[in-house]
């Protein structure tokens, strides 16, 4: 069981990466409301450089989306007390790996046990 003073040091963690996240969304949007400007006497280079670009802004934005809903996830945890608890053997979640990644929901052992069968069944 987290006490109140972890719990208090993951909020902040949980907080400051929500907030880290909408910052980098806003400037997303700001990419692609400028991306159409600007483009007379622009090669075929500036093209190609500008969509390949663009191309990974909305690669990495689809990841921070996706690590939105795990921090939004983590956070109703926090609040229901469960967030130091594995979702696969029910033990506990030790306060330094939720401090170091603190969307997971497995404990070292489970994630540990759930790599090796992913890499197992990697094919050579």
């Amino acid at each position: 069981m987290l006490t109140p003073e972890q719990t208090k040091e993951l909020r902040a963690r949980l907080q400051a990466d929500l907030s880290r996240l909408g910052d980098h969304a806003q400037t997303a949007l700001e990419f692609t409301m400028d991306r159409d400007r600007d483009r007379v006497g622009r090669d075929s280079m500036d093209e190609s450089t500008e969509e390949e670009i663009y191309s990974t802004q909305l690669r990495l934005h689809d990841r921070e989306t996706f690590l939105l809903g795990k921090i939004r996830e983590a956070m109703r945890r926090l609040d229901a007390g469960t967030m130091d608890e594995c979702e696969e053997c029910s033990e506990p979640i030790g306060f330094k790996r939720l401090m170091a990644r603190p969307v997971t929901t497995l404990c070292f052992e489970c994630k540990s046990a759930r790599e090796q069968v992913e890499a197992d069944e990697q094919p050579e």
